[in-house]
């Protein structure tokens, strides 16, 4: 059969093949392809099967699978190479379905998901972007991409050799593998989970069980053996020269992917805390924003604008000892928002000051038009309750226009609390490296000078942010209070 429907878990063959992927939740699509191998300088891949799964993001398990041949314009394009690469032969495709006949499912699977596989960045993005430009249309777009080679490489090490997916699955004894698509990526996401786990362990008994430490023990026992094992040189000698396409690390996507062939060699870091490969999967489902997937990160409840539907906002008043507190409310819960790739328009301000003399710490970003359109219906909305209330207070308007374009900005404030006689920023603050890594920044004490180099005007962020009505000394209006902010490195900005 050269198509498998898309099919939930739990299913029958056949059923839910639209229901499975209709509510496009926040699961992780892990895919693959297969393509022909070029015989000539300038001879582009010929996409011959894509296959995916979708993965539970809080419990890594497969929910939905889908997976189907191509049959290629010119069946002539598989050479005997492609053959011993993948198995894929002219005779198994002819009856196939083209890529025109199935980009609606491929589409359907991958837009607006994070995506997830090994060496995708390199491979797999150029390849499918080049499938839906040849049948002119356009292609799917990520919400973030995890690419396992280079995060499993920098996050645990090369242990397995060149870190290549058969490498990978020997150095766990998960089988050969088979190089087609679906069996690859369940391959992908067994490679994660037992990666992930032998880090864990570690960080619980680093005294016995780091790398480091096992390292040094392998090394002792070789030197008193005075020669490496015939099963270590054995596994040297079966390993594949092409065995893998994939990896995984968080990162921005663009449409300037890098093109490259189906393998890459990424240096490992120097200094590895086998905690970090834990922490980035709980980061993939962040801000897989990501690249946000907020509803499948720690921030859960957070709202991309595109998710708000304005006619389910709502002003709520709640009595508050001898006043009352008035909320925005999106379905009966408070509104929080979450957009990717804001641009500072102003940095670090500390004009304004609170009670205790303290600064209100806040940055000004460029918004864009999907966001710009929520917050100006939650401005109105609040204001006129503000005004049947009763106030007389000034309302102050959330957005502001600069440029001769009229760009919409907004202000997001960076809240303080005192913790031990020390004021410490309430916003979690992050930077995210060129290669995709996200650092969360520590700091011992409120001091702007140190957030100026972060907020420089045209640097871009990911922000987390609530809003908040207040009324006070007559004044009134929406603050915006970010609870996050993913500060992109200069590097990384497209």
């Amino acid at each position: 059969m050269a198509t498998v429907p898309m099919i939930a878990a739990g299913e029958e063959e056949g059923q839910g093949s639209r229901a499975a992927i209709a509510a496009r939740g926040p699961e992780i699509a892990f895919f693959d392809l297969e393509t022909s191998v070029p015989q000539r300088a300038g001879q582009g891949y010929a996409l011959l099967e894509f296959g995916a799964i979708l993965v539970c993001p809080r419990r890594l398990v497969e929910v939905a699978s889908y997976a189907t041949l191509v049959r290629p314009a010119d069946l002539a394009v598989i050479s005997a190479a492609t053959v011993r690469c993948n198995g894929i032969t002219r005779d198994a495709v002819a009856t196939a379905p083209s890529f025109l006949d199935v980009a609606d499912a491929v589409y359907h699977i991958l837009h607006g998901r994070v995506w997830a596989g090994h060496n995708i960045l390199r491979f797999d993005l150029p390849r499918i972007r080049e499938a839906f430009n040849e049948i002119g249309r356009s292609p799917p777009e990520p919400k973030g991409t995890i690419d396992t080679l280079p995060l499993l490489t920098q996050r645990f090490g090369r242990r397995a050799g060149d870190m290549k997916m058969a490498s990978l699955a020997n150095y766990f004894g998960l089988g050969k593998q088979k190089h087609r698509s679906l069996d690859d990526v369940r391959m992908n996401l067994e490679v994660v989970k037992y990666c992930a786990t032998v880090l864990f362990l570690e960080a619980s008994l680093p005294e016995v069980l780091t790398a480091e430490n096992l390292v040094e023990h392998a090394i002792t026992r070789s030197k008193t053996n005075g020669a490496s094992s015939p099963e270590a040189k054995k596994s040297e000698a079966n390993s594949s020269p092409d065995s893998s396409k994939r990896q995984h690390t968080i990162s921005q996507v663009n449409n300037s992917t890098p093109d490259g062939d189906n393998q890459e060699t990424v240096e490992p870091a120097t200094n590895r805390d086998p905690t970090e490969l834990i922490s980035h999967i709980e980061e993939m489902k962040l801000d897989a924003t990501m690249q946000m997937d907020a509803s499948s990160s720690v921030f859960s409840g957070f709202l991309e604008p595109a998710d708000v539907s304005t006619d389910c906002i709502k002003i709520s008043v709640t009595p508050s000892y001898h006043t009352q507190r008035t909320f925005i409310k999106h379905k009966d819960s408070p509104l929080h928002l979450c957009c990717a790739g804001l641009k500072v328009h102003f940095g670090v301000s500390t004009k304004f000051l609170d009670n205790a003399g303290r600064p209100k710490l806040n940055i000004v970003v460029d918004i864009p038009e999907d966001l710009s359109e929520v917050l100006e219906f939650c401005d109105n909305l609040a204001q006129r309750s503000l005004q049947e209330s009763g106030s007389a207070s000034e309302w102050r308007p959330l957005m502001k226009k600069y440029g001769y374009v009229n760009r919409p900005t907004v202000r997001l404030n960076i809240p303080t609390t005192v913790s031990s006689d020390a004021s410490i920023y309430s916003t979690d603050i992050y930077k995210r490296e060129p290669s995709g890594y996200i650092q969360k920044l520590a700091f011992s004490k409120v001091d702007a000078a140190e957030l100026d180099p972060l907020f420089v005007r045209g640097n871009k962020l990911d922000a987390f942010f609530s809003l908040e009505i207040y009324d006070y000394q007559q004044n009134a209006g929406i603050r915006l209070v970010a609870k996050r902010l993913v500060v992109h490195s200069k590097q990384h900005q497209p």
